[in-house]
């Protein structure tokens, strides 16, 4: 009503001067219009033309001072999009879908991120748990509405949240998994060869065992036996070997690991997920040293991961470990003078990796 009305009082304003001077006040409307074309053009000059709604309350004002003869060359829009803006205007106004407010009132914020914060730290807990125990902190407050809630966020509202997931399960038995995973590798004449690699979950130090053509059970086996003699009195620390399930590893393989009284994990078929932690590693193996460089044969392959082993295992820093190297155990002492110390770099495989540090 009040923009209505306030249209009606500016058409008014403006009629006053064309029944005095017509022809003089059809210049000044037309100059008017003008101007203001420049000042919405100037203002989005970097992009199409867009009218604010003041663009078309003051166009439709000044459209009754100018001849209609005269519409096509002063105004910017055409008449039927200015007969199109009222339209929508009376639309608009006579409107009030909008406006009406049905239904119960929305849940509140505070009380959705209530409801999720519940149903995070209490997996076992299902809807009408959490409704209780909302209820017991004075917060009223349907069952259905919780329900709503933790289904619009994706989380089941049925108490099946119980098992943990491979992430959860994983960190919290970090200290006790070492696991291992097969990766190839294919050398500039196209011939294939295979790495066997080990990771341990806790400190993240890194084994590669052997790099072979033709990875048959028995060179498996030896190299889980290898790798319990490289481990020593440490195996006592690893709790369980995860591995997929690879026909190379058969059961000779987990038998070197039992006997060590470790208990074997095979993931589910096609899920790398469920090893992912080795996964990523053959990841930063082939962007780190695999991708820059062309692998000649089994003893060229053998050279370039025992270098990368070294580089991981001793320098590379870890975001799980707080970006110390595997075999750290504490971060260096904080460098002040910068301007006395003097930077040495050393490189690996020709330059493919940087290691840093500073001169004694």
């Amino acid at each position: 009503m009040i923009v209505s009305l306030l249209y009606k009082v500016t058409r008014k304003l403006l009629s006053v001067p064309s029944v005095l001077l017509r022809r003089e006040a059809v210049k000044d409307a037309e100059l008017l219009v003008l101007r203001h074309e420049n000042t919405v053009l100037r203002r989005q000059l970097a992009g199409p033309v867009r009218y604010e709604p003041a663009d078309r309350f003051w166009f439709a004002a000044l459209s009754r001072l100018i001849h209609r003869s005269r519409w096509r060359e002063t105004f910017p829009v055409t008449p039927g999009t200015l007969l199109g803006w009222h339209r929508r205007f009376i639309a608009w106004k006579w409107d009030y879908s909008a406006r009406r407010r049905t239904g119960r009132p929305p849940t509140r914020a505070a009380i959705k991120a209530l409801v999720l914060r519940l149903a995070g730290e209490n997996p076992r807990w299902g809807h009408r748990r959490i409704q209780g125990e909302l209820a017991r902190l004075g917060h009223p407050i349907a069952a259905s509405t919780v329900w709503e809630i933790l289904n619009a966020a994706g989380v089941d509202p049925a108490p099946c949240r119980s098992g943990p997931t491979w992430r959860e399960f994983l960190t919290a038995q970090a200290e006790g998994i070492i696991a291992t995973d097969f990766f190839h590798i294919d050398t500039a004449l196209g011939k294939r060869l295979y790495a066997l690699v080990f990771l341990e979950h806790d400190t993240r130090r890194l084994q590669i065992t052997g790099v072979t053509a033709h990875p048959t059970r028995d060179w498996t086996v030896q190299q889980a036996r290898n790798l319990a003699a490289d481990l020593g009195t440490r195996t006592e620390s690893f709790r369980f070997l995860l591995r997929d399930r690879d026909s190379k590893y058969g059961e000779a393989f987990d038998a070197v690991f039992e006997a060590e009284e470790l208990h074997v994990i095979k993931s589910a078929p096609q899920a790398p997920r469920m090893n992912a932690h080795c996964e990523r590693i053959i990841g930063s193996i082939r962007r780190e040293v695999l991708d820059h460089i062309l692998i000649m044969g089994e003893a060229h392959a053998r050279q370039v991961l025992a270098a990368y082993q070294v580089h991981y295992n001793e320098h590379r820093p870890h975001q799980s470990r707080d970006q110390l190297p595997p075999d750290a155990v504490e971060h260096a002492a904080v460098v002040h003078d910068l301007d006395t110390r003097r930077l040495l770099r050393t490189r690996i495989l020709g330059g493919v990796i940087n290691e840093y540090r500073y001169a004694a």
